[in-house]
């Protein structure tokens, strides 16, 4: 007898960037609210009724073994033979396929009816994790791998296994691990393009990068990651650092690298955020002798530099040229899976927690996401590390993923109103650096990205953007998920994007439209960037200036949780 491996763990760095998410801090369902979801999607007599009767006839077709029911393609729970070949664990899988079926339909019911989409899409998360949870590929007895395993390696995979679940529980709060994360260091591994720490205040690091080019053009490009995560997604590895090729494109590189804050730093807020990124364009223009900059915002970064930008407008300030948002959601009336978190008492209660404890931490935000996705992200690896005994997959970008920060709780509880109300999109409801929000004002030129299987951030929300904004937009729309459109390197032969759709047009109409292209919208950017970058000038030839001297080599201390 062997053992077959194959599960749902990443088997490449492709596989590893499909598993990734990242999002933004919102209410994190309750127990009551869970109920509460099961109890609407069964709480209908006629769906009830109906799927219980074509449950029924299912599981008499397959008690008969005439049922031809099987697993989604590319579902990799169940790519054992056992699951085709041997008639009881064929009729269990297939017996589990069709209450999954019923389920799903169910919720699909609750949407046709009087429920508002968000309720539907809190039903869809519980649902969800209960489908998943049933998997009999979760039960030692019910998956023939796991059996398998533990003949083949006379027992020994069953006490690795016992190891595993032991160290989760008291080192990853029964969460199961990911990642091994002790085998990358940052700085040695990952974040390994050349530079330096030139300015430093108790929020954030700016770091400049060193020129690979004889020539650079004049006008800076400033990046602002999102203040939930490392930055360094943005720069992982060579070969796969969106900060390396566009060193490599002659533009002249500078990057913020958000403090993980503590208790201490709860009351920072989004003009905090917003004063530290202009105190960052100011002391880049320093350095370069440039009067004006470019900026790119991934993700809640695009939310900060939205509200920045939006000042800089009303003050007739013309220090941003030019601006990119990746990812970013500005809009948040789109239909979206992150809609299950937005009932107002699930928002409040966050807002106190943080309040409470000063900051939303790191881990809960990640467990949130991880059950948005409950096969990739949960069961796979509950499989993998304890019914199989397998250590945990090593990927630079699952180590990232682990590498979690903490969001302080003004902030956080700024995020929930802008999710709650959508105020970014309705002019004078909000506020930044003492500027009432109307990004009509925002008249610079604008590349917007999107990525098509984003469920975080959809592309239709994202292609919002290019609405809301006044000035001339490029909008592109990349395949792939919310992580993995951004660790996009040219040469993957499986990227692609969209681009060249009807300019306003709605964006199923812009996706008919647009020209589907092979390789990576980070050439697209580069391109679009160089236009509006100024002239060549000599590269310089010593990083920061006498006003903001090199600190500290690049990754910096802030990445690693340090300080001087």
């Amino acid at each position: 007898m062997t053992s077959r491996v194959d599960l749902a763990v990443p088997a490449s760095e492709d596989d590893a960037l499909g598993l990734v998410e990242a999002g933004e801090a919102v209410g994190i369902p309750t127990a009551r609210v869970m109920l509460k979801s099961v109890a609407a999607t069964v709480a209908q007599p006629r769906s009830l009724a109906r799927e219980a009767r074509r449950l029924a006839l299912d599981t008499a077709l397959i008690a008969r073994g005439r049922s031809t029911r099987s697993p989604a393609k590319g579902d990799k729970r169940f790519v054992d033979p056992a699951w085709s070949q041997n008639p009881v664990f064929r009729r269990l899988c297939q017996e589990y396929l069709s209450l999954c079926e019923s389920i799903d339909k169910m919720v699909d019911d609750l949407d046709r009816g009087s429920h508002e989409w968000q309720e539907v899409e809190r039903a869809r998360f519980i649902m969800n994790i209960v489908e998943s949870a049933l998997s009999p590929t979760n039960f030692f007895p019910t998956n023939p791998a796991a059996l398998k395993r533990a003949f083949d390696t006379g027992g020994r995979s069953v006490l690795a296994g016992v190891g595993n679940l032991l160290g989760d529980v008291k080192n990853n709060r029964g969460m199961p691990s990911q990642t091994n994360r002790k085998a990358f260091d940052v700085g040695t591994d990952l974040a390994t393009t050349p530079g330096a720490v030139v300015q430093r205040d108790a929020l954030a690091e700016l770091i400049q990068y060193a020129p690979v080019t004889d020539t650079v053009l004049q006008r800076p490009v400033v990046i602002i990651p999102p203040p939930i995560g490392r930055y360094y997604f943005l720069d992982l590895r060579p070969g796969r650092s969106f900060v390396e090729y566009a060193v490599s494109q002659g533009l002249q590189v500078f990057m913020i690298s958000w403090r993980n804050p503590d208790a201490s730093m709860g009351s920072l807020g989004v003009d905090d955020y917003a004063q530290r990124i202009l105190t960052a364009l100011d002391a880049v223009r320093e350095i370069t002798g440039s009067p004006d900059v470019t900026t790119v915002g991934f993700c809640a970064g695009g939310i900060l530099m939205s509200g920045l930008l939006n000042h800089l407008a009303a003050r007739g300030d013309d220090r941003v040229k030019a601006a990119s948002f990746a990812v970013t959601l500005l809009d948040f009336d789109s239909r979206a899976a992150i809609g299950a978190f937005s009932a107002p008492r699930l928002l409040e209660l966050a807002r106190k927690k943080s309040r409470r404890e000063g900051v939303i931490t790191g881990r809960q935000l990640s467990n949130v996401f991880a059950w948005m996705r409950p096969d990739d992200l949960v069961f796979n690896y509950w499989v993998s590390n304890y019914l199989m005994g397998l250590p945990p997959p090593t990927f630079d970008i699952l180590a990232w993923n682990a590498d979690s920060t903490n969001l302080p709780a003004r902030l956080h509880s700024e995020f929930l109103d802008i999710f709650k109300n959508n105020t970014l999109t309705i002019p004078g409801t909000t506020e930044v650096l003492g500027t009432p929000v109307d990004l009509g004002s925002v008249t610079v030129p604008a590349f917007v990205t999107g990525a098509i299987t984003d469920h975080l951030t959809p592309w239709k929300g994202c292609y919002r953007t290019t609405e809301l904004l006044s000035g001339p937009s490029t909008f592109v729309l990349s395949n792939a998920g919310h992580i993995a459109s951004l660790v996009n390197p040219p040469g993957n032969p499986k990227a692609t994007y969209y681009i060249d759709g009807e300019p306003g047009a709605e964006p199923d109409v812009w996706l008919k439209s647009a020209t589907k292209r092979t390789g990576s919208w980070w050439q697209v950017w580069a391109e679009w960037s160089r236009e509006r970058s100024g002239d060549p000038v000599p590269a310089p030839e010593r990083l920061g200036s006498d006003v903001h001297p090199p600190l500290h080599p690049a990754p910096g201390l802030y990445v690693r949780d340090r300080t001087p």
